[in-house]
């Protein structure tokens, strides 16, 4: 097995103590930061989330891969900024109002800011308003990415497009769904412009949504 697998399994299996040294083995087997970051650190979570949506695992091996996963991304982090990497503009990530969970809503900042969004997270548990307020503050914003974990929650998503409505601001922007209730139905009914089942697929949503392609 490689070094990235073994990164990989480590994360998924929430083992802590373990992943610095796996990152450091990862790399130095000669694997690109970007790889180690998708496919040791970024794959199991969007491997977990699938699980999640299952009803196979519960809320608490996702908060403990999760905390895995962010000991490799700090880890690997200095090395994924580079200053040639193009601007593709603002980005709002928000969970949405009732929701406390933050493991997507962060995997997506930090892919998009990796990608060459410059993002602005706004955090958990953000009410309609707060959004409507965040785009005001930024008006370049081209995309707005709002996640839920909770069938109880995820309603939150179509408050807060209406709210976007009544404030005048929906057509300025891009807004993209995701979280392990949210479907494509789901994003079609509720008015968003996508929907992304993992982290790395939000991505290439939120470039082709810009107009980026690659």
């Amino acid at each position: 097995m490689s070094k990235l697998s073994e990164l990989a399994v480590i994360v998924e299996y929430g083992k802590l103590r373990e992943v610095e040294a796996a990152v450091a083995a990862a790399l130095d087997e000669g694997n690109a930061p970007i790889d180690v970051l998708n496919v040791g650190l970024v794959d199991p979570i969007n491997v977990l989330g699938e699980k999640f949506r299952l009803g196979e695992i519960f809320v608490p091996e996702l908060l403990i891969a999760s905390r895995c996963m962010k000991t490799g991304v700090e880890k690997v982090r200095p090395m994924l900024s580079g200053g040639d990497v193009k601007s593709l503009g603002r980005a709002i990530c928000a969970t949405v109002a009732g929701d406390m969970h933050d493991i997507g809503k962060n995997l997506v900042a930090l892919l998009m800011g990796s990608a060459g969004f410059e993002v602005v997270d706004i955090g958990m548990d953000v009410e309609p308003e707060a959004v409507v307020e965040a785009l005001r503050e930024n008006p370049d914003t081209k995309i707005i990415g709002l996640s839920a974990l909770l069938t109880t929650t995820m309603y939150s998503m179509k408050d807060t497009i209406e709210a976007l409505e009544e404030a005048g601001l929906r057509d300025r922007v891009k807004v993209m769904v995701g979280g392990a209730p949210v479907n494509q139905k789901f994003a079609d009914q509720i008015g968003a412009d996508g929907y992304a089942t993992n982290a790395t697929s939000a991505v290439d949503l939120a470039k082709k949504l810009v107009g980026v392609s690659g």
